[in-house]
């Protein structure tokens, strides 16, 4: 289940609820439950339907392990648990579906679309996904920035609000860049198994200019979106862990490919995707 990255899910239905309480609405708790219950699920069932691919495509026995690696590495050690690491795939899939299938009851068809795009994104990230460089790219942060995000404010609100697609940039961006950088250790191993993504295509050096582009627009969309009245002043906050990313930039440009032997650098930009969408979070509800 990668039980550490899990903590990125709280971190941005947190976003999406301050969202709403910002704007005057009162939470219900129990939808609260839920919606992180749904996305914790979701969460799971693509982590774990990437580590049984991963061993079913013998990826795992290629790949030099780092602690930010997609899979864990523990099939080959254990293979008879593949068949209930696939189990925990359907069944958490089945837990996000019937989350998913409430609140369409209660709230109707606006929420269908990004339930689709996100069933979509899980049963196809793995095995088809990572052949496209670009859809590569955005994939996570279309999971984690938006529909986490809006999906979070609008079933705790009953409609979307444009505040919710706003903030939602700022996950997108970040966590885009938080698989970037942790797939550079990787490219050896995932293009013998016909993964396509963005630093195999294009190399290291036009990845890390994206990575920094990235990190570019995402304190230019907060400071914009301040300036606009869009958010307090006191979401400049949330540009505090933007050194980390620059540090993180540079480790990615001195050390392309070998960036694993130097995990501070990924330790950095994880800690800018978890730490920038709860800042920004705190920042609304108080500001």
């Amino acid at each position: 289940m990668r039980v550490p990255f899990l903590l990125l899910t709280p971190a941005c239905v947190f976003l999406g609820a301050s969202v709403v309480i910002a704007n005057g609405i009162s939470i219900d708790i129990l939808s609260l439950v839920l919606v992180l219950l749904g996305a914790l699920s979701a969460h799971v069932s693509v982590n774990t339907l990437n580590e049984y691919y991963d061993f079913e495509s013998g990826l795992d026995l290629k790949t030099k392990r780092t602690p930010f690696s997609g899979g864990s590495g523990a099939l080959p050690q254990n293979p008879g648990a593949a068949r209930a690491v696939l189990v925990t795939a359907a069944v958490s899939l089945a837990v996000m579906m019937a989350v998913g299938s409430f609140f369409l009851w209660k709230f109707g068809a606006g929420l269908l679309p990004l339930g689709i795009v996100g069933l979509l994104l899980i049963v196809t990230y793995t095995g088809w996904i990572n052949r496209y460089p670009i859809l590569c790219l955005i994939a996570p942060g279309l999971g984690f920035g938006v529909l986490m995000v809006v999906g979070t404010q609008f079933v705790l609100a009953g409609e979307y609000a444009p505040s919710g697609w706003l903030v939602a940039l700022i996950p997108f961006l970040l966590v885009n860049n938080l698989l970037l950088l942790n797939q550079y250790p990787d490219i050896q191993a995932d293009s013998t198994v016909g993964r396509n993504h963005l630093p195999i295509a294009y190399g290291t050096t036009s990845s890390s200019r994206i990575y920094v582009l990235f990190v570019i627009a995402t304190m230019v969309a907060v400071t914009a979106y301040i300036l606009a009245g869009h958010l307090p002043v006191l979401s400049f906050m949330a540009l505090l862990p933007m050194p980390l990313a620059f540090f993180a930039w540079y480790g990615a440009t001195h050390y392309g490919e070998s960036i694993g032997k130097y995990p501070q650098y990924l330790g950095a930009n994880v800690a800018v995707a978890l730490a920038t969408p709860v800042l920004l979070g705190i920042s609304i509800l108080y500001g």
